[in-house]
């Protein structure tokens, strides 16, 4: 079985703001480490680094493109959690086509995930 592309890329994490509402922070939400942000409005927190010209989020951890992970996974914010892979759930996502030829690496394919 192939490894989760995700786990070789890191891409979205290093071109998107990750913005999130605030509440996110909260011990009882999914706990996004207050440390790990930064205040952007009176209701949004994006995570540290990508809130910047060429973003990059200070919970990644690895090298984009070859091996990659999220230092806060269990209580990363919605934003990732609800980021979706091209073809992980069957459909292109043109956000994470938007990423990956961003940082210069090859749009995933249906049989990435065979």
């Amino acid at each position: 079985m192939k490894s989760h592309p995700c786990r070789t890329c890191g891409a979205c994490c290093a071109y998107f703001r990750v913005s999130f509402h605030w509440s996110e922070t909260l011990p009882d939400s999914y706990g996004v480490p207050i440390a790990s942000t930064k205040s952007i409005s009176n209701h949004l927190n994006a995570m540290n680094g990508t809130d910047q010209i060429q973003p990059s989020c200070t919970a990644l951890v690895g090298e984009i493109g070859v091996a990659t992970t999220c230092g806060i996974y269990v209580n990363r914010p919605g934003a990732c959690r609800n980021f979706s892979a091209s073809f992980e759930n069957g459909l292109v996502s043109p956000d994470c086509e938007k990423a990956r030829l961003g940082k210069g690496l090859r749009l995933l394919s249906a049989t990435d995930w065979v």
